[in-house]
Formats: structure tokens, sequence, C-alpha cells
């Protein structure tokens, strides 16, 4: 059996979201047990199917708009988010997942699971959809505004792992996203990082991706810092609501567009379905002793489903044990 701990009180949507989600998890894997941590009088009501769920009550809540986020983990240790990390510190979940705030979940990362010794940062890394239907890996993409051209290796191999263990890639290929191609471009942290990548034999370097080649990548992986990386995020999720918008406006404004549609129906969802973040789950943490996926703040139950599978995905994988293995190891 897996166990995933559940910070149920999180998100936008709290217990509407997480609940529902969770249920659909437990319904969908048989080998799946699921631990909420939330408000026991908003969860009884919507957990209509108690199967493999348990609920353990608290109706602390970390703030989605919380601005101190150190404040915030130190001071409220029995918020759901808090209980359910520690959880997975302390071997009682597997995992955890949480559509809470990012900072306080990168930052409770860091105080209540901890780095694995190997890593300096730790870094939020989603699954990018792609034209051909197999996601890549972009990270950092808003836990580390800075990373030095040491912290992009290790967390190029440990996304390398990921990629072969879940994405079935064999020998993925690592870009480093920068505004040129060519080498030289970029800052000098690109310069160097470019080198430095070059050189690591644990990774398949390809080379400097650029921006407008993230839909259709020709890597497997992409390593940035998390400015660079979230600036780039929320641009291809900014693209993909904008098309879908546009299509729905271009269908809806003539009688021979409403007609269309109803021979390309089909083709419509099928077009919705690849270019939605919903599908490939939240971001791992990656760098931690445990496995934290964030799932996204506004997640709906489908969203937070996909976010609890990619945990038990993870887990069931040994990620964090391959990942070990391939790191340098610390001195004695």
């Amino acid at each position: 059996m897996f166990k995933i701990a559940v910070d149920a009180n999180g998100g936008d949507y709290g217990v509407d979201t997480t609940v529902l989600g969770s249920m659909m998890a437990v319904k969908k894997f048989k080998d799946l047990e699921i631990i909420l941590y939330g408000d026991e009088a908003k969860i009884k009501p919507l957990l209509t199917d108690s199967t493999r769920i348990t609920v353990v009550h608290t109706e602390n809540t970390i703030s989605m708009g919380e601005h101190d986020p150190v404040k915030a983990i130190r001071t409220q240790k029995d918020a759901s988010l808090c209980l359910a990390m520690k959880a997975c510190k302390n071997g009682e979940a597997d995992a955890c997942v949480t559509s809470g705030p990012t900072q306080c979940v990168v930052v409770g990362a860091h105080l209540l699971v901890r780095r694995l010794p190997q890593m300096e940062r730790v870094a939020l890394c989603p699954f990018v959809p792609n034209m051909d239907g197999h996601p890549r890996l972009l990270l950092d993409v808003g836990a580390n505004v800075e990373l030095k051209k040491e912290h992009l290796g290790s967390l190029a191999m440990f996304a390398s792992v990921v990629a072969e263990e879940i994405l079935k890639v064999k020998e993925p290929k690592v870009g480093l996203l920068n505004i040129g191609s060519e080498p030289g471009k970029g800052r000098e942290i690109e310069k160097e990082a470019y080198e430095y990548l070059q050189n690591l034999n644990q990774i398949h370097f390809y080379g400097n991706v650029e921006p407008t080649e993230m839909m259709n990548c020709p890597c497997d992986v992409v390593v940035t810092d998390g400015f660079s990386g979230n600036i780039c995020l929320k641009s291809i999720e900014g693209t993909g609501k904008a098309i879908s918008t546009m299509l729905t406006e271009e269908i809806k404004s003539s009688l021979g567009g409403k007609i269309g549609y109803l021979f390309m129906r089909k083709n419509l969802k099928r077009f919705k379905k690849r270019m939605s973040t919903k599908e490939v789950g939240g971001a791992m943490l990656f760098g931690l002793s445990k496995i934290v996926v964030k799932a996204h703040g506004n997640s709906d139950p489908l969203a937070f489903f996909h976010a609890i599978r990619l945990a038990r995905e993870l887990v069931e994988a040994d990620i964090i044990n391959k990942v070990v293995a391939k790191l340098p190891q610390e001195e004695a």
C-alpha cells in the first residue's frame, strides 16, 4: 500500500477540491491510502466514500495570501500543510500533496521535510504539456530566484532520473533555457552554466533551448532559475488559455462555425486535453528527502487527482533512492 498525506484545507477551494480529488484517487488506485489533514466538519459531508481515507482534524489553514512564509511555518505548527509534511517526514506517509501557497510549501519543505544532503537547493518542477503528447520537465519555476551553475547541475541530474523513471525516456536530454540557441548567449550565469553542464558526465546535455521551443521541445528536461522558469511557465499557461478562448469565440461568431463545431467536437476535446495542465499532475519539489507534490492553487478535483496520481507514481518508482544512487556522494 502507498500512503499519501493530503493538505485538505489548502488551495483556493480547500476541501471542495481536495476531498473529491482524493476520492477519485482511491477509486482509481486500489493500492492507495490517503490521510486528509483538514477541518473534519467540512470534510465529512463531502466524504461520501471513506474507503482507505482517514481524516486528521485541524481547522488551521495557511492563507493563500500569506506574506511571511517562514513565520507561518514556524508558528502555525498545527496547520494542515505543516501536519501533512510532518507525516511525510516522520514516515507516517510516503508522500505529501498540497495546493497551498507556493512559498509556504517551499519553506515548509526546507524546514519540515528537509533536503537531501547532496542537494544545496530545492526546485519546483512541473510536467509541461508538449505537442508530441509527451510532457517535459521544466525547473526551477519558482523556488529560487537565482541559482548557481552547480545548483543547475545537481537539479539536472535529479530531473534526469525522474525523466527516465516516470516519462520512460532513455538517456534524457537536458537543455538550458536561454535567449538564443548558440553557445555564448545570455547572462554570465547562462554562459557559465552552459560550460558546466556540457562537461557534466552524469547528464546528456543538449545545449540552449529558447522559450519559443518549449511547446515543441527538443529536450526532455529544461533547467533555469526560478524567476525565468516561472515567467516561461506562466507564458505557456496564458497562451494555452488565450488560444482556447479565441477558438471558442471564432466558433460562436458565425453559423458556419457552429455547424463546423458539430463535426469537430472530438478533435477540439483532444486539443484541449493535450494543452491542459490538469492532466499532467502538479509540480514536484526536487531535492527533498521525501516526495512532495505541489498542485496548482486553483486546482479543480481532476487536477488534484492527477497531483495525487503523480505522487503515487513517484513513490512507486522509488525516485528518491534512485536519485541518491546517481548523485555524487558526500565525502566522509
